[in-house]
């Protein structure tokens, strides 16, 4: 079943989903597949696959000088994404992003998805160079979401980007898209942010996945704003346990979201990255119940350095 029927589906069963990244290059991805292996235990509704474009790099040459180069460091989101369905059967979502590619590049991504028979996809900008201050589009690609989202679109429709007809279009692709509860770094303000996703509904996004967050008090205030503005499309939580000392700060550096303050003094408790992985499955937990307390149903985990926390998390809410 695809991703839009799946949450749209009138039943009060709770749902889980699931992200993973492909394998940094070379390593291979007989860690992913049991990563994955474990978590379609679990009987989730889909698995996403990210995508990550080229890179900056300095490398040092011979002469002692640096030359900047593009390197991808996780390739093969759309051979792990048919791998993935293939061999555990499970609804996939992989990542199409503006980031690194030209429309041409995802004109062609949307073939070979359509090839494989994957219609589920995440829309996405895709994160900035680290040393750029903004997003600088790939020449001949997007800036924005939304240009990505017409370009969908208009495949849908049965034509390529240069407006040439396609003689079998075949299925049309669902469409996700990602959402702030704290706002987009590079948004001046929330309002403005939420401006946006009321845009990406108006060109036929069915529904939104949250950048992780902690306080749920954030995520209630956020869709309660987006339905006052007219966003009716369903917005699903997409949370992340704490799993390491370490992302005390590394996280609200890394994802923008803030962590509570009682969560923050209950990490700064800890003394091993064990005592944190405990501290991230009981806080989660409760976050998760908290969020089925208020009628939420569907409930997205990313599963970076986390897959343990997760699995227990998810065996303790069927609890």
């Amino acid at each position: 079943m695809a991703v839009a029927q799946l949450i749209h589906q009138e039943t009060s069963e709770r749902q889980f989903s699931f992200e993973v990244l492909p394998p940094l290059k070379g390593t291979g991805t007989e860690r992913l597949f049991n990563d994955i292996e474990r978590l379609c235990e679990l009987n989730p509704a889909f698995i996403n696959i990210t995508t990550h474009h080229s890179e900056y790099v300095y490398r040092e040459l011979s002469d002692g000088r640096y030359e900047r180069q593009r390197v991808r460091r996780r390739p093969g989101t759309i051979a792990v994404a048919a791998a993935i369905q293939q061999r555990f059967g499970v609804t996939v979502q992989p990542h199409v992003i503006c980031s690194g590619a030209t429309i041409e590049d995802i004109e062609y991504e949307l073939l070979d998805l359509q090839f494989l028979g994957i219609r589920d996809l995440l829309l996405l900008r895709g994160d900035k160079a680290k040393d750029d201050q903004t997003f600088k589009p790939t020449p001949g690609g997007h800036a924005h979401t939304t240009d990505l989202i017409r370009q969908v679109q208009r495949f849908n429709a049965g034509f390529f980007a240069d407006g040439s007809p396609i003689k079998n279009p075949g299925p049309k692709f669902d469409i996700g898209v990602a959402c702030y509860p704290e706002k987009h770094e590079e948004a001046p303000n929330l309002e403005m942010d939420m401006q946006y996703l009321l845009e990406k509904q108006q060109l036929g996004a069915q529904y939104a996945v949250t950048q992780l967050f902690y306080d749920n008090q954030k995520y209630f205030a956020f869709v309660e704003k987006a339905r006052q503005m007219g966003i009716t499309i369903p917005i699903i939580p997409g949370i992340k346990p704490l799993a390491k000392l370490s992302q005390l700060t590394v996280v609200p550096r890394t994802f923008h979201c803030d962590i509570p303050e009682p969560l923050a003094r209950e990490i700064v408790k800890c003394k091993t990255d064990d005592d944190a992985r405990r501290l991230g499955i009981e806080w989660t937990t409760s976050q998760c119940q908290e969020l089925y307390a208020h009628g939420v149903n569907d409930i997205h985990f990313y599963t970076m350095g986390a897959v343990d926390s997760v699995v227990e998390i998810v065996k303790r809410l069927r609890e």
